[in-house]
């Protein structure tokens, strides 16, 4: 959650589905969740920079079946979405978010803990964000590290998404109320909870049935600087491939001049 993938555990099934937006303390809620429920819990904007390749495969085909929006291709999805989430115990962030009704349908006991933020302030973070992946010189840099053409595939299909939901594919303050309205419609009430992280282990306890972790303090993980930590790491892979590429190029070239 921010720090490193999590790895899936055999025999684990979701209990929870987050439906809270990135950037409205996800990764906190995720480790207060591994914490509560005890197993592994598939935080997507983690498992998807720093999981294993094929988890961004996957997400690539199950987007491409929901964006169809055939009746035949739904099957797939599901079977694919199951496949993703098998071995955990909840998933959290984008775009889990983003299939609140189709996590529902495969785990049909699961509770929907959707964590919210004030919208200004939210629209405000994720701008942050977006400057950071925005940067003209991200996708050259990152280039040669392994997987990041599919990466950048993945969040052309993201965009493609939300656009479907919410009308634009650039956050804003109004795609905030326009998620919060459309989990209204499709969650049952009884089903949905609201958590805000700053509240604690007391209301996120209450709405699971769970003790409060007494000897541990409510996790407070910065997602900002897990996202700084992560695109610079990747940047940094990617550099030392450009320079390992030159530096062979290089040596080619000597060699062909001195035959």
């Amino acid at each position: 959650m921010g720090q490193q993938a999590s790895l899936p555990q055999p025999g684990t099934s979701i209990q929870v589905i987050g439906a809270g937006l990135s950037r409205t303390g996800t990764a906190s809620f995720s480790r207060a969740l591994e914490i509560l429920l005890r197993g592994p819990i598939y935080h997507c904007g983690t498992q998807s920079t720093l999981g294993a390749p094929y988890q961004v495969q996957l997400w690539i085909q199950i987007l491409r079946h929901w964006l169809s929006g055939s009746d035949t291709d739904r099957p797939t999805m599901l079977r694919l979405l199951g496949e993703q989430m098998d071995g955990y115990a909840a998933i959290t962030d984008a775009p889990g978010t983003q299939f609140v009704p189709e996590l529902m349908e495969l785990y049909p006991d699961a509770k929907v803990i959707c964590t919210i933020r004030d919208p200004i302030s939210w629209e405000k973070s994720f701008a942050q964000v977006m400057n950071i992946t925005g940067l003209w010189f991200l996708p050259w840099a990152l280039l040669p590290v392994p997987g990041m053409i599919n990466y950048f595939r993945y969040l052309t299909l993201l965009g493609q998404q939300w656009s479907r939901l919410y009308g634009e594919s650039r956050p804003t303050r109004q795609t905030y109320s326009r998620h919060i309205e459309w989990l209204k419609e499709v969650v049952p009430e009884d089903r949905l909870v609201f958590f805000d992280v700053k509240e604690g282990w007391e209301p996120l306890c209450k709405a699971l049935g769970k003790d409060i972790p007494m000897d541990q303090p409510f996790p407070h993980v910065n997602d900002s600087e897990a996202i700084d930590r992560i695109a610079r790491y990747h940047v940094r892979r990617g550099l030392i491939r450009w320079a390992i590429i030159f530096a062979v190029g290089a040596v080619g070239v000597a060699f062909f001049w001195r035959r």
